[in-house]
């Protein structure tokens, strides 16, 4: 088949494509018209720290995009004021709108990791949804029933359990079907957990009689804990910012078990040298160890380098084999006699928010000097080294002390 080859790329790592008669018919068209597809993609700018796993259909769209394709990301300005409501029991506050053009600039130099920017179309929703009248909003709601909206998951359990359902929250997915026909896109990226948005968006191109677009569903990468899906609230995530010694420490936490699973979804390697990686851990031919440094040296080089990952094994070494703390540890110079645990890590860096700060005292994460710390008013002196987590190590020094 004459796109047996470009199928074999788009069909590596997917759960499903829907369909994929639609796939190779587009493919043809693509050929023979010479105008590339467009591969969509939405963002809810109602965050910014991004995690590995949001990049899984991500790298979906670069390997598009390899094949000559156009990726759209479509900022969503306008349902960020809704939020995402699926998978959540309850509904999410709203953003202004200066926290979401802040949050989408720092989650688009994120996505810039993976993808090229010469083959990247950014779109806002306010683009097409600010100058909608109500009667537009209504023709757009008209095209759906009630009983669609409750053969969703999450809509249906809410409602099941007596628990909060927003009106406007129904309008969610009718939001994101319609950017589809906005943007005109031939193929939808997503998690395994957007089918039912992203097949609404088939049937809103259906109804505005446009070709309708494929849906990609991507699988939802593990968390390191090997036993919920990747979650920043679940402290289980490798995040983008993350520095490279601190994603190589991540990787090498990962049970076994999922070793195949992340040279799949968070790796560029050939499927080939996958293949072959799984048949070595099934045939127990090489320590699961080997593999998984391997991994976190893909996994680094692909945010940072080979140079970086090459250091960041080389600081694995020293702090978890021989046990002893990093040479080029991060220093904090105390102006005072001593700091607030929170006010310390939230503000040299080391620690993204207070919550966080707060999550990892009670998951007894933080010490000094060797020593736990249980109590989130502690105050810190100095000298002394502060470590959270297993991997991130900040020196507190007096501000007049000579750093060596």
């Amino acid at each position: 088949m004459k796109f047996e080859q470009e199928l074999k790329i788009i069909r590596r790592g997917t759960e499903e494509i829907i369909t994929e008669e639609d796939m190779i018919s587009k493919l043809k068209k693509a050929h023979s018209s010479g105008n590339p597809l467009r591969i969509k993609y939405g963002i809810d700018p109602t965050g910014y720290d991004v995690h590995i796993g949001h990049l899984v259909p991500i790298r979906k769209m670069r390997e598009f995009q390899d094949l000559g394709h156009l990726g759209v990301i479509i900022i969503g300005d306008f349902t960020a004021r809704i939020g995402d409501p699926t998978g959540r029991d309850e509904s999410r506050p709203p953003l202004t709108p200066e926290e979401i053009k802040k949050n989408a600039e720092k989650y688009m130099d994120q996505l810039y990791t993976v993808l090229d920017p010469k083959r990247t179309e950014v779109r806002w929703q306010t683009e097409w949804f600010g100058g909608m009248s109500m009667s537009d909003v209504l023709r757009l709601m008209g095209k759906y029933t009630l009983a669609q909206f409750m053969a969703h998951d999450t809509f249906r359990r809410r409602y099941e359990e007596g628990l909060a359902l927003g009106m406007h929250e129904l309008m969610y997915p009718i939001l994101q079907a319609y950017d589809s026909v906005a943007v005109a896109a031939d193929v939808e990226l997503g998690a395994t957990e957007q089918k039912f948005n992203i097949l609404a968006g088939r049937d809103m191109q259906h109804y505005f009689a446009m070709e309708e677009q494929v849906a990609i569903l991507s699988p939802i990468l593990m968390g390191t804990d090997g036993k919920e899906k990747m979650s920043k609230s679940l402290n289980n995530y490798i995040a983008v910012f993350d520095p490279p010694a601190e994603k190589y420490g991540k990787v090498m936490s990962i049970p076994d078990d999922l070793i195949l699973n992340y040279f799949n979804h968070a790796t560029l390697l050939p499927q080939s040298e996958i293949e072959q990686i799984g048949q070595q851990l099934q045939n127990r031919s090489i320590n699961p160890m080997l593999l998984k440094k391997r991994l976190a040296r893909e996994i680094v080089s692909l945010y940072h380098g080979r140079e970086a990952a090459t250091a960041a094994e080389a600081e694995f070494e020293q702090v978890f084999s021989m046990r002893e703390n990093p040479d080029n540890m991060q220093e904090y110079m105390l102006g005072t006699d001593k700091i607030g645990i929170i006010e310390l890590l939230v503000e040299s860096g080391i620690c993204s928010s207070s919550g966080e700060v707060r999550r990892m005292i009670r998951q007894n994460a933080i010490s000094i000097d060797g020593n736990k710390i249980t109590d989130i008013f502690y105050k810190v002196g100095c000298p002394g080294v502060v470590k959270v987590g297993k991997r991130r190590f900040l020196k507190v020094i007096k501000q007049d002390q000579e750093i060596l």
